[in-house]
């Protein structure tokens, strides 16, 4: 085909379900906004259900039961309609495992100069393609993670912490890239200072109950969205979708 100015057109694509990464401490609510996703099914790869009555796959112990799991879900008929992944911080490990396996080594670092952390990257693009085949037949998918505080080092100004995708580095910047929505979960604190005498002040930590979902980034965590949400939302999958459905298409990567 010829490439000229006469083949440029204006093209809107159609919505396509939204690809969200929720991150945050233990006890959060991360599963439960993933139980209350359109017709979810959970990919387990942690005991982490307890207490929640949800579609669910057995307990996945290896990178080959993942794979398998996905396949039946690209490949069969089904009524599912959001593919929830719980959590990715235990899908590592077993892409790290698939990787010795390979290699016939007996572990991730007994690979040298940092390569096996590299072999699995191919394995984590297998992963996320097949989960675009699966937004491609109308599924959402949500990726569940837990939060890690590390140093960042930015190049225009002070290293400072904060909360980031318990991933090595490599995989979390994929996963970071793919991703249309990536949240940082957590309760809600308020701040309040006491009066201690003598001009001293006491500070404390006090929680209001709420959880939160924030979007935006901050230098205190990694967050993102394509959708021009606002900052900060319920943590809650109905007012995530409201705010998606409100907005125009996905802004490019």
């Amino acid at each position: 085909m010829a490439i000229s100015l006469n083949s440029i057109s204006k093209t809107r694509r159609a919505a396509q379900p939204p690809r969200v990464v929720i991150h945050g401490p233990h006890g959060v609510g991360k599963s439960t906004l993933g139980a209350s996703a359109y017709a979810p099914i959970f990919l387990p790869l942690e005991d982490g259900l307890a207490g929640l009555e949800v579609d669910s796959f057995p307990l996945l112990g290896s990178w080959g039961e993942v794979r398998e799991a996905l396949r039946v879900l690209e490949t069969e008929q089904h009524a599912f309609g959001t593919a929830v992944i719980d959590s990715l911080d235990w899908l590592e490990p077993l892409i790290w495992g698939e990787v010795c396996r390979k290699l016939d080594k007996p572990s991730i670092e007994s690979i040298p100069y940092g390569k096996g952390y590299t072999e699995a990257l191919p394995i984590w693009r297998e992963f996320l393609d097949t989960l675009d085949r699966l937004r491609a037949r109308g599924m959402a998918t949500i990726l569940i993670a837990h939060s890690e505080i590390k140093r960042f080092d930015a190049p225009d100004s002070d290293p400072f912490d904060r909360y980031q995708i318990k991933l090595h580095k490599g995989a979390a910047a994929l996963v970071q890239e793919w991703a249309d929505v990536i949240g940082f979960a957590q309760f809600e604190t308020t701040v309040k200072k006491t009066d201690t005498g003598f001009g001293a002040t006491r500070t404390r930590g006090i929680g209001t109950g709420r959880r939160l979902l924030h979007v935006v980034e901050k230098p205190a965590y990694v967050a993102k969205n394509r959708y021009g949400l606002p900052d900060t939302l319920p943590l809650d999958w109905n007012a995530l979708v409201a705010g998606i459905q409100g907005t125009t298409q996905p802004e490019a990567a």
